[in-house]
């Protein structure tokens, strides 16, 4: 990888890479690190509001794969490494247990939510991958059409989405749940 390569070589190249970045990207880390951060603290949110994070954050890997590998012979096997990985962490966790502390009020249909440090881990890690890889794309551009290259990326994009999609599987099921109402004596 010639980003590894120039990091090891010439490490002071990370501070040229981050002046030439556009304004724009670290505007993007900014709102990306706010959203994350107002995962970290216990909140109410309807289901809605917390699917659109996760729709979000797989529009977001989805799209940075089609715009890193899209436009090279390479778009259908992109796509389906892309799926496979969503698709692989989807069914690992799909029965997963919500974090303690989650729950549903049926009455005001808002989910409780536990803090989490993961939600800002995971939009962290997409982001840094997508930089890494735009980097990676801007020294060497025909690794867009190296299929070594693009399918572990697209892969990883997809797992990570797939980290995301899990749990907002798991809040969908807890709304769905039946309310366990007391047994008359």
């Amino acid at each position: 990888m010639a980003l590894i390569e120039l990091l090891i070589a010439q490490p002071q190249a990370l501070a040229r890479i981050a002046q030439n970045t556009p304004v724009w990207v670290w505007g993007l880390l900014a709102a990306l690190v706010a959203l994350g951060l107002s995962q970290a603290r216990a909140r109410q949110a309807s289901l809605w509001r917390v699917s659109l994070l996760s729709a979000a954050m797989l529009s977001l890997s989805l799209l940075g794969a089609m715009g890193d590998f899209g436009r090279t012979g390479l778009l259908a096997p992109t796509l389906a490494a892309w799926a496979a990985g969503a698709a692989a962490v989807l069914l690992a966790l799909r029965h997963r247990a919500l974090a303690r502390g989650s729950g549903y009020d049926a009455a005001s249909r808002r989910l409780h939510l536990p803090g989490s440090w993961l939600p800002l881990l995971l939009i962290l890690a997409i982001f840094c991958l997508k930089y890494a890889v735009g980097i990676e794309l801007a020294l060497r551009p025909q690794a867009s059409q190296d299929a070594a290259f693009a399918l572990p990326v697209c892969a990883v994009y997809g797992a990570l989405s797939g980290l995301f999609a899990a749990r907002a599987l798991a809040l969908w099921r807890l709304t769905s749940r039946k309310p366990l109402h007391p047994a008359v004596v």
